[in-house]
């Protein structure tokens, strides 16, 4: 059974330790996407213009927010579990193109190492730990403030990622994908979504998650956006389900 303070070796990464960078990463081998995904039409929200406006207007608020808790953020880190203030992880995006996804770090350092020893309390191909040990005690409060997720503007500004969308999957995870999951990788992935607003972390069974990654498919519209941005906010201000 894994234990908050066990010890394990800090991973290498691109020839350097991570405890010396700003970043912890984590990387994952590459995945082929099925012909009809990368060769179908992409879904109409992934053409928007106007969700797109929407997507960078939001970034650069939710950017601004990230600059101002920026130093307070950094501070905790270092003094309640010091090392990279930056955790970023290889998911999937539109039509299963790669992207690292940033986050503030609220996990020990090399966290995936030890993945196998915390028990999964999800069913599928989802991992959840409502108590999962590796996570830190400033952790602990980024995630119930979902604080932890800021970072992921930059990755809306980019255009990876969108302010609405499906969740966005591991690699590890879309390796072991059946035909009617890969329909989740015809939108961009969102920092909020349906599963978002249905439940959060408490949403434990992958299938619910896929269902309501499609449903979002189709029932999109800006106004739709709009509205599970709301709600969204409304989660987040109430801290529900998330940990």
């Amino acid at each position: 059974m894994f234990q908050p303070n066990m010890s394990f070796p800090t991973p290498q990464v691109d020839g350097c330790r991570s405890k010396r960078s700003a970043i912890d990463v984590q990387d994952s081998p590459s995945i082929a996407v099925p012909a009809f995904l990368a060769e179908g039409a992409a879904h109409p929200s992934a053409l928007s213009v106007v969700k797109r406006a929407v997507d960078v207007v939001g970034a650069l608020v939710g950017l601004a927010i990230t600059a101002a808790i920026l130093i307070p953020v950094y501070l905790a880190i270092q003094i309640d579990d010091p090392g990279p203030v930056f955790y970023r992880q290889l998911r999937c995006g539109l039509k299963g193109r790669q992207f690292y996804i940033w986050k503030f770090r609220s996990m020990v350092q090399g966290a995936e190492n030890v993945q196998h020893l915390v028990q999964n309390e999800a069913q599928g191909l989802v991992f959840k730990n409502q108590a999962d040990p590796r996570v830190t005690r400033i952790g602990k409060f980024l995630r119930e403030t979902s604080l932890d997720e800021l970072p992921q503007f930059w990755n809306v500004l980019k255009g990876e990622m969108s302010l609405v969308g499906t969740r966005p999957p591991t690699v590890d995870e879309v390796q072991r994908y059946e035909a009617h999951h890969w329909e989740r990788l015809n939108v961009k992935p969102g920092i909020t979504g349906e599963w978002q607003v249905k439940g959060r972390s408490n949403v434990k069974d992958f299938e619910v998650i896929v269902r309501l990654d499609l449903a979002y498919q189709q029932h999109w519209s800006v106004s739709h956006d709009l509205q599970l941005i709301l709600q969204t906010i409304i989660a987040v201000l109430k801290r529900q389900g998330a940990f």
